[in-house]
């Protein structure tokens, strides 16, 4: 819908019992964070603190929580979006069914940027320490903002048309940033934001920079879209909330021109990245599970924090998947799930697991269209598509990917995971399907390699005929190599195992997956699991299809972690003729995974018991 403020969108939630008021006082300090983990995994409503200890300024939460109220947000909209989205993909469209698309002119007019003299949210100024002050997990490294809509223009081309919208970390305090005047600005890899800072780098200048909180829904939705580069998120987000996006004109102390202000946000931290100044931001619970730890980023010097006068503080919680970001997932494949095949050709579908941790496995449906040339059962085109996917922006951080023919995979659902596993387990060859890239980047967020933003990846593509069956249980007296224990299935075909803790020998490295798959002979009956997973807990593993998934693509590193029996290498290309090994034991350089405060979690209890704040609410 085209709300005009997040207070209206507030309140049409309320008028449609999708929101909860809590009037009760309570901590933005973990105690606000584990109710809405609480309420989010229930597929609650959006939850309204009325009352936040410490701020005058109320907050919100879980307002994405669940895909349906995501759609109810931009019910006007979506299918506008959408018309737009079809006539990308095929404009002679509009000729065949001229009505269906008679929307689509209004959505475009939407998407331009509007300047205005005027804005709401310039009522009003105040101090970072005013701010909700919301910290998620116990060993956050401060107060965190997590909705946050980072706004950057090119210092080469200055203007709304040459900018970038990005939710980019938001440290408030904490570390070493001086209070009131400093906060941290933390972002990833093949960001829009670090072209932006590398213009500014090489021009000697500040990046001028606006954070963003609140204001209607469609600007949040935009911040994290992944638009090819050179496409203002401004644009889509004018599509999405059915109006444009009002930009309002500042001037700097000095009269030059400044960043413009989102005029209908609910706040505005406004300042600038000096060049070359570095301070540790962190640590941060984040959305692979684990704490990202402190590092090195660029400090934020702010000038100004404005605010409307009836401000609500969104905000969201991110950790072990799926957490409310993974509704942000679901809404952006629905609207752009066509667009893949005009990205990709060849490519009809992609899936970033977000039980995996969203980067570390992307399952992909190709099409082998080398006809006459096509060999039965070996993948060619498939690899095309496979680099080709590599890259693209964000997608290019995946680590492993699968990908499969579609010709093999009629009406197979890429976001059904466990079918799609199965698929690919019974017609890949691990003598030749396996292919590695080393020495590249991975997802800064992911410890799995040996430093930060480096690490390695892994493609396994499949076609053609099925080559094995799928053992479904474990074989009665399977016997292990010492050490090896407790096997247990996690799906089809694949086997859990239980290890040796890892520990670094005198080369730094641990050695024992590479013995256990010297010493299993290829007749062993192990070698009938065409992927087999050596890990600390086997049951935990293989309690389910989200433990699986996250324990094994969370903790390895493909070019070090993936092992294999009667491993042989040819022509520089590695594979094996037994089972595929992951050792995705937790290694010794990993960041730890995220926990609650159990006396958080005490609290948190008694608020919902009977006669209690949260009762009925969790």
């Amino acid at each position: 819908m085209g709300y005009r403020s997040l207070r209206a969108c507030v309140d049409d939630l309320d008028r449609h019992g999708h929101l909860v008021r809590i009037d009760a006082e309570l901590d933005p300090s973990l105690e606000i964070a584990e109710i809405q983990r609480r309420v989010y995994a229930a597929g609650g409503p959006a939850l309204y603190f009325s009352r936040v200890r410490g701020s005058a300024f109320p907050m919100l939460g879980n307002l994405f929580g669940t895909l349906e109220r995501a759609r109810f947000l931009f019910r006007d909209a979506l299918v506008g979006v959408q018309r737009l989205i079809e006539l990308k993909v095929d404009p002679g469209q509009a000729l065949l069914h001229p009505l269906r698309y008679l929307s689509v002119p209004r959505t475009a007019l939407c998407m331009l940027p509007k300047r205005t003299r005027s804005a709401a949210v310039l009522a009003c100024q105040t101090q970072l320490s005013a701010l909700p002050q919301l910290k998620s997990w116990p060993d956050d490294g401060g107060a965190f903002v997590t909705l946050p809509q980072v706004y950057t223009e090119d210092p080469d081309e200055p203007g709304p048309m040459h900018s970038n919208l990005g939710m980019y970390r938001i440290q408030l305090s904490g570390g070493r940033y001086t209070p009131e005047r400093e906060i941290g600005i933390h972002y990833q890899l093949h960001r829009g934001i670090g072209v932006h800072h590398t213009a500014a780098l090489r021009r000697g200048e500040k990046l001028r920079v606006n954070v963003f909180v609140g204001g209607p829904p469609a600007m949040t939705l935009a911040a994290v879209m992944p638009l090819p580069e050179g496409l203002p998120e401004l644009l889509f987000a004018g599509a999405l909330g059915r109006r444009r996006v009002r930009m309002c004109e500042m001037q700097a102390a000095d009269g030059s021109r400044a960043l413009p202000v989102y005029a209908d946000a609910d706040f505005c931290i406004s300042g600038y990245i000096e060049p070359g100044r570095m301070l540790p931001e962190g640590p941060f619970g984040d959305h692979l599970g684990y704490y990202s730890l402190a590092h090195d980023f660029p400090v934020f010097t702010v000038e100004h924090v404005y605010h409307r006068e009836d401000a609500i503080w969104p905000f969201t919680v991110v950790g072990r998947p799926p957490q409310e970001d993974t509704t942000f997932g679901e809404l952006i494949h629905e609207l752009t799930g066509p667009l893949i095949p005009t990205v990709v050709p060849g490519v009809r579908a992609v899936h970033a697991v977000d039980a995996a941790g969203v980067h570390p496995l992307l399952l992909a449906i190709g099409s082998e269209r080398y006809s006459p040339y096509a060999k039965a059962d070996h993948p060619q085109e498939l690899l095309t598509q496979a680099n080709a996917l590599l890259g693209q922006g964000q997608i290019s951080l995946a680590k492993y990917l699968f990908i499969i023919d579609a010709g093999d995979a009629d009406g197979l659902d890429v976001q059904n995971v466990s079918e799609f596993l199965q698929h690919l387990l019974v017609r890949f060859d691990p003598r030749r399907d396996l292919h590695f890239q080393t020495e590249t980047t991975i997802d800064t967020l992911d410890y799995s390699g040996p430093e930060m933003n480096r690490g390695s990846k892994l493609v396994i593509a499949a076609r053609g005929s099925v080559k094995r069956t799928l053992p479904t249980s474990v074989p009665s007296g399977l016997t292990l190599p010492s050490g090896f224990s407790e096997p247990r299935l996690c799906l089809p075909g694949v086997l859990a195992l239980r290890a040796p803790a890892y520990v670094r020998g005198s080369d730094g490295s641990d050695h024992s997956v590479e013995r256990l798959c010297e010493a299993l002979p290829i007749t062993h009956p192990i070698n009938t699991f065409p992927l087999v997973v050596v890990c600390d807990d086997s049951e935990f593993c293989a309690r389910n299809l989200n433990n699986f998934l996250w324990a094994t693509f969370t903790r390895s590193n493909p070019a070090v972690d993936v092992q294999g029996v009667a491993a042989a290498t040819r022509d520089k290309h590695w594979g094996c003729a037994g089972s595929l090994v992951i050792d995705a034991r937790k290694k010794p350089w990993y960041a730890p995974p995220l926990i609650e405060d159990p006396r958080i979690s005490a609290r948190v209890d008694a608020l919902a018991k009977p006669g209690g704040p949260l009762y009925g609410i969790i």
